[in-house]
Order: structure tokens, then sequence, then C-alpha cells
């Protein structure tokens, strides 16, 4: 019905399937109190995919781009592979039209719901979860300090501040096209100043190796430590 195959229709389905849950709230006398959050795990493919064909021509795009302006698609270690909508409506407690700049990621829903209804996370538990309750009620202060991605050939991403780094490959790190089979930790990787080149075309490796340096060792730090968010 969508007129943009499959995946269209999976997008229509999405926004009926939101709109059930929201008359069954509605019909409830729940919907004012009721923490509603709309987001995504990962980036879409470009289109719908046909059998036997490789590279973009494999895909239908129905003229539509299905990660914005973003670069790559899912499973890619580029902000198209990651970077998602996110929507939150909580009546009384997150002001309508607001609009956030902080950074957040999933796992930070642990941690999150633990605050919300007032429960102590242990040290062991959710080791990369923040919580973002503060940003959904209009703080301005930062809810975490960084971000790691991974992409699904073993490539790892650090953002922080103004900066992203990307370690183990110079291509995608994914399977869409333009697709990358491998990651290699020795060779040269990428560096985006996200704020200013937040569609990825600028990679500055080579003319900031501070950055690589500072960025290299923090991300080799979390790996030891074995966790992002501070003990609690």
């Amino acid at each position: 019905k969508s007129d943009a195959g499959p995946r269209g229709d999976q997008v229509w389905l999405f926004d009926w399937m939101v709109g059930e849950v929201m008359d069954a709230l509605e019909r409830t006398g729940q919907a004012e109190n009721t923490l509603i959050i709309a987001t995504s795990d990962n980036g879409a493919l470009p289109g719908d995919r046909l059998p036997g064909k490789h590279g973009m021509d494999a895909y239908r795009l129905y003229d539509h781009k299905s990660c914005g302006d973003w670069r790559g698609y899912k499973s890619h270690i580029w902000e198209g592979g990651h970077r998602e909508p996110f929507i939150a409506r909580w009546p009384g407690h997150i002001a309508p039209g607001s609009v956030s700049e902080q950074l957040v990621c999933l796992s930070d829903f642990m941690a999150t719901c633990a605050a919300i209804v007032g429960e102590a996370l242990p040290n062991d538990a959710a080791e990369d979860s923040f919580d973002i309750l503060p940003a959904l009620l209009g703080a301005d202060t930062p809810v975490r300090p960084d971000l790691i991605h991974h992409s699904v050939t073993g490539a790892f991403s650090i953002r922080r501040d103004d900066w992203k780094l990307v370690l183990g490959t110079q291509a995608s790190g994914g399977w869409p096209p333009p697709s990358d089979r491998g990651t290699d930790f020795d060779a040269p990787g990428q560096l985006y100043d996200i704020a200013r080149d937040p569609e990825e075309q600028d990679n500055v490796w080579a003319e900031r190796p501070d950055v690589v340096a500072r960025l290299t060792a923090l991300l080799d730090g979390y790996r030891e430590s074995g966790r992002t968010a501070p003990t609690r």
C-alpha cells in the first residue's frame, strides 16, 4: 500500500502499531501516566533487496534515502549504521515539542529505568549504561561523556566531544554497499570532526595524530576496565 515495497510497508506498519498502542493507552486512561519511547537499534538497508544482484543494483530505492543524509547503512560503522531518531513522550515530565542534543545510547535504558523507579543498580550490572533521565526532563548537562559503536565485521568507533574515531577499517565495516568484509587494527583508520562533518566526508586521521592517540588510549582503557559507566 505504500508504493515503496516491503520496506515502505514496514514503515507504515510501525506507524500503525504505535497508533494502536496509543489508542489502547487512551482507552484505559493510562496515556497521561506512561513513558513512550520510539527508536531503533540500527540504521536501515538502502531499500528492498533483489536476489542475485550486487552493489546498489541489488536494492530498489524508490527515490527514498532510507538513512537520510547520514553516511552508510545497517551494519556499517558510519553514522547511517547507528544514528537513530529517539522520540519520547511522557506527559507532565517531558516538555511537548522539546529537543535534546545530548548523546544517548540504547544501553542507557537500564540505568534510566532504574532511576525512574528508584532502584539502585549493583556495580556488576549494566556496565555501559548511563542514566539519561536528566536529558529527558530537559537538562542541558551531558549525560554520558562518550559513545562506543561496533560494526558487524568487528570495527570499533568511539565518539567524544566533536570527534569520532574509527579503528580497524578505512571502509564501511559492514556488508551493504560499499561492503567491507574484514578488519585490520594495525592499519590506519578514520577520524571525523563529527560536529563540523556529520556526514563523515573528510577523514582527518593523518592531520590529527594527537586526537587519534588520545581516543585510541581512551578506547583501550575501556576495554581493559570492562566498562564505560563509572562504578556505582
